[in-house]
């Protein structure tokens, strides 16, 4: 019984530190996402809204798995949280409300996370390594 217990309390605690790398990543991606942003939020709209499209499509091909897409949604919502915020400091006076922005995205949409590898399918074709 002491094993057992030993063994889960590592696997607690082996988890945990990869849920801290997890979230490392993710927030210093948003925060280099951030600063590009505070530098570029002048430029012309299309060519930000295309950076951004594409690297959320790198994420999603990197990040999309099974279990996952709720992170990744997550990530998206944070995204554009801060396109909310920087376009609207491209001047003195408030560029967007809510659903200006909306709107402004119906126009320019960022694209939605799909699951990019089912790791269950996975787990069928590789069954006899397992």
């Amino acid at each position: 019984m002491c094993i057992s217990i030993m063994y889960s309390t590592y696997g607690l605690r082996k988890r945990a530190r990869n849920n801290a790398r997890a979230r490392k990543k993710v927030q210093g991606k948003l925060k280099e996402s951030k600063e590009w942003l505070k530098k570029n939020r002048n430029k012309d709209i299309h060519m930000i809204m295309d950076r951004f499209r594409r690297s959320l499509i790198g994420y999603y091909n990197y990040y999309c798995i099974t279990d996952n897409t709720q992170n990744v949604s997550n990530f998206k919502d944070k995204i554009e949280n801060l396109l909310f915020k920087w376009l609207n400091r491209r001047s003195q006076r408030k560029s967007f409300t809510w659903d200006k922005f909306r709107l402004f995205l119906d126009k320019y949409p960022l694209p939605s996370p799909r699951i990019k590898v089912n790791i269950y399918d996975l787990r069928k074709e590789i069954s006899y390594i397992l």
